[in-house]
């Protein structure tokens, strides 16, 4: 647990889309600038954050500290810090990690953290061997030595570098190492689908009662997200062929049962006791009481498996159980990667051989995930999903009786994964 009280309260975030749609116009720092400037708007007067945190996954040429560039495009002020994190899936959950340091050691202290993905922004590059060839050729002093160069121009290098999204280790896609943990835990095809129905239902349900009214802001004119299905179904996620497994005829992940691309970007306050009342007092907040990070072997494991390590390490340090805890949101990179998780998480041999943890948590409390929809739902922008999910608990958790427990979960690529506790 941090010796210093810590605060979160709940940020907006744009309405997500899929990738090419609605906010495929925007690069990832025309997503972020609306978002920062609304948080600002709720400060009083002058008031700005004293340090701004913010992360996104794909590369880009044109900046280095996104973070920074957010920040002048906002026009918040240029004497505001701001640095930049990454962490895949992750992103801005370890970017309020990251300011707890600053908030912890700066009495008063606000940071705003969050987080983007422009997935219809992606920048095609030149592979690394065409790009030293042409960065000597244009150092070349004569046009001599730029036709020899030209000669010895290797014709299989000119081609260009189209970022994908595979693990740079197992060279696999999420979806394909997906498929790989889903076959080890035994992750049958309607257990998959039963969760994605369910989250496509609470995502519409959480939009039709207003839950999430205070915390999107419209973009573009578009005021909500665009991809939760009221008219999703059971038989229409049963006709959806394997996407990642296509060939072994034990294929169970499709695009009903994973999170889509997404474009989109979120926020979330943190603060100590006194910074939290620069913060207006209608806006929900909890205690961050603890979090942890894990790592695993990506062919061992699993790719995605480093929550099931830092669940039960959290919890056991606090000495609590998974009963204990009132709220869970996961993040749903794919429904059985969740399915995945709690199979594992319920598993005492594992636990012990594997986590290194003895004690006794119990039954994992389905009734009480993800309450408001997840990312199969609701779309995952992977540098905004961390600040999302965290938002979405703040605002849950603080509706619940004073002490109630929450846990956040989220897992990335390379093989990590964070979680946090928090407590109303």
């Amino acid at each position: 647990m941090t010796s210093k009280p810590l605060w979160l309260a709940s940020g907006v975030r744009t309405p997500f889309a899929k990738v090419d749609g609605a906010l495929g116009g925007r690069d990832a720092i025309a997503l972020s600038v609306p978002v920062v400037q609304a948080m600002c708007r709720q400060l009083q007067g002058s008031d700005k954050p004293d340090l701004i945190v913010w992360g996104t996954v794909a590369p880009n040429l044109h900046w280095s500290n996104i973070a920074r560039e957010v920040a002048l495009d906002a026009e918040v002020g240029p004497y505001i810090p701001a640095f930049s994190v990454v962490m895949a899936c992750a992103t801005s959950m370890v970017g309020v990690f990251s300011a707890a340091e600053t908030v912890i050691k700066t009495p008063g202290s606000l940071a705003l953290v969050g987080g983007v993905e422009s997935m219809s922004g992606i920048q095609i590059g030149l592979n690394q061997k065409l790009s030293t060839w042409l960065r000597k050729f244009f150092q070349g002093k004569s046009l001599t030595d730029r036709a020899e160069m030209l000669a010895d121009l290797p014709l299989k290098d000119v081609k260009l570098h189209i970022p994908s999204i595979t693990n740079r280790t197992t060279g696999l896609s999420m979806g394909e190492g997906t498929e790989i943990m889903a076959k080890t835990w035994h992750i049958s095809r309607a257990a998959q689908d039963n969760l994605a129905l369910k989250t496509h239902q609470t995502a519409v349900t959480a939009w039709n009662k207003g839950f999430f009214d205070d915390l999107v802001i419209p973009v573009d004119g578009i005021t909500k997200d665009t991809i939760p299905r009221a008219d999703t179904s059971l038989e229409k996620l049963a006709k959806l062929k394997p996407v990642f497994d296509t060939t072994s005829g034990q294929g169970t992940l499709t695009a009903g049962n994973s999170s889509p691309l997404t474009d989109g970007a979120a926020s979330i306050w943190l603060a100590d006791d006194t910074g939290l009342k620069r913060v207006p007092e209608n806006t929900p907040r909890v205690k961050l009481l603890d979090w942890e990070m894990a790592g695993v072997d990506i062919l061992k494991d699993g790719l995605l498996m480093a929550p099931a390590f830092a669940i039960p390490r959290l919890l056991a340090r606090n000495e609590l159980t998974y009963d204990s805890i009132a709220l869970w949101e996961i993040h749903e990179a794919f429904s059985a990667q969740v399915l995945c998780h709690v199979a594992a998480l319920e598993d005492k041999t594992w636990l012990r051989d594997r986590v290194g943890v003895n004690a006794q948590l119990g039954r994992f409390p389905w009734d009480r995930l993800n309450p408001n929809g997840g990312s199969v739902a609701l779309g995952h922008p992977f540098g905004a999903t961390g600040a999302r999910i965290l938002s979405q608990a703040v605002k849950e958790l603080a509706s619940f009786p004073p002490k109630s427990l929450a846990v956040v979960s989220i897992c990335t690529d390379g093989g990590l994964g964070a979680v946090c506790l928090l407590s109303n």
